[in-house]
């Protein structure tokens, strides 16, 4: 954490800087990862600026939301994101995302911050522990799966092959994703970390294309409920926003070329650091 001394000395100018480039290198690690740029955002920014929590999560809805535009393009045009598999999910976080948004403003900071920190440590131990297929072997779509078309084809960008995929488990995935979408709202935190494993190890999608379809499975109307609280703060929040977007871009094209498993190896060492760092804020140990 930056010292109250530093951080007061410091020029206006020098955070929002800071933010940009901090947001830049995270936009370009999340997309390959999988993450969302909110759940590596949340922790990081809030273990390391001088900044409200409230602030942070708000601004980090903005975050994921602004990741997956900036993304999308290019994991589209390559197949490696589904808008078809991405909207009733989507829909369906975005709806109780609000519920969460509305309990993480209510808590105690402290009781955010020590909770924020055992979930980054869990979500960690999920992704560490999680044996993550490419192409996992499923068997016939449900009724629901083959009614909203939940299929397609991608190209992978190493081999050149044409792989073609279906989803199962559709009623369980609406289930997970309802309470993804309150863990989400109430942390500020984005859902790549959940959406991923959602996607490969229950419904059966490829993880390249659970990767991609992750980052437009978001949930922005919790965003509206920082706003009108007024957890919304433009010098955090714009910089943040720019900074991912842009990082994002490289991160898209980074997906085709770079094996996913490298950055997520990247990714656990940052999350580790930031959630016991969250954790011992929260605690009093570490301020």
């Amino acid at each position: 954490m930056i010292g109250p001394e530093l951080a007061a000395s410091a020029p206006w100018w020098a955070w929002p800087l800071a933010l940009f480039i901090a947001c830049f290198f995270l936009g370009i690690i999340a997309v390959p990862a999988g993450v969302g740029g909110g759940v590596l955002f949340v922790p990081i920014i809030a273990s390391f600026f001088p900044f409200h929590l409230d602030f942070v999560r708000g601004a980090g809805l903005l975050v994921a939301l602004s990741g997956a535009l900036s993304a999308g393009p290019r994991l589209l045009e390559g197949g490696l994101a589904n808008l078809r598999l991405a909207l009733p999910f989507a829909l369906v976080s975005s709806v109780s995302s609000i519920g969460g948004a509305m309990l993480g403003l209510v808590l105690p900071v402290p009781v955010v911050q020590t909770a924020l920190g055992i979930l980054i440590l869990a979500i960690v131990a999920l992704m560490a522990s999680s044996k993550d297929s490419l192409v996992p072997k499923v068997g016939e779509p449900d009724a629901l799966s083959r009614a909203l078309q939940l299929s397609g084809i991608y190209r992978d960008g190493k081999t050149g092959e044409e792989i073609s995929w279906h989803a199962h488990r559709t009623p369980l995935g609406l289930v997970l994703f309802f309470f993804i979408g309150i863990i989400a709202g109430m942390f500020g935190l984005g859902a790549g970390w959940a959406n991923v494993p959602a996607l490969n190890l229950v419904m059966g999608v490829p993880l390249k294309v659970a990767a991609g379809t992750s980052s437009f499975i978001i949930s922005p109307a919790a965003a509206f409920v920082y706003l009108n609280e007024g957890g919304l703060l433009p010098m955090i929040a714009a910089p943040s926003v720019i900074g991912m977007m842009l990082g994002a871009r490289v991160g898209g094209y980074v997906l085709h070329v770079v094996s996913a498993s490298a950055i997520r190896k990247l990714v656990l060492a940052l999350m580790l650091f930031a959630g016991l760092r969250a954790l011992a804020k929260g605690l009093g140990i570490w301020n």
